[in-house]
């Protein structure tokens, strides 16, 4: 993998746009989200760049932005443990719980062993007052960090 430093725009070759972003992203985050757009553009099925942009929009706290590149990210290529569980970091930091309920639950679905999901539900569910399933979901987490 080519790893690109400061290179211009029109000097990257169409399959380094991603690694271009990914450089980009801790000097420049409006070059990078460029970069990432370029990448999709080019492929739109690169899940990679559609995953980092989503978390480089909300972390910049551009959260609608970032919801619509991982609805847009669903629907072109499927679900994703990490992209449903990245959706539902977002709908927590915008404050809608059912959602991002519905998002970890996905993510689950994909990958049942994704320990950060579960614990981020229990906390969900305790804030929800539904004790059963934060018991459960906490339970769980602490068997897969067992584990590992």
């Amino acid at each position: 993998m080519k790893v690109i430093e400061r290179a211009a725009p029109a000097q990257v070759a169409i399959e380094d746009w991603f690694e271009h972003a990914v450089t980009l992203e801790g000097k420049d985050a409006a070059a990078a989200v460029s970069a990432y757009e370029r990448a999709i553009v080019d492929d739109p099925s690169h899940l990679e760049a559609r995953i980092n942009l989503g978390l480089l929009l909300h972390q910049n706290g551009e959260l609608a932005r970032a919801e619509s590149v991982y609805r847009e990210a669903l629907a072109a290529c499927g679900n994703d443990a990490t992209l449903l569980f990245n959706l539902g970091v977002l709908f927590d930091d915008m404050r809608r719980k059912p959602d991002a309920v519905k998002a970890y639950l996905a993510a689950l679905h994909v990958d049942p062993s994704l320990a950060d999901a579960h614990y981020n539900l229990a906390l969900l569910y305790k804030q929800l007052d539904r004790p059963k399933e934060a018991l459960r979901h906490m339970s769980q987490y602490r068997r897969l960090v067992q584990k590992s």
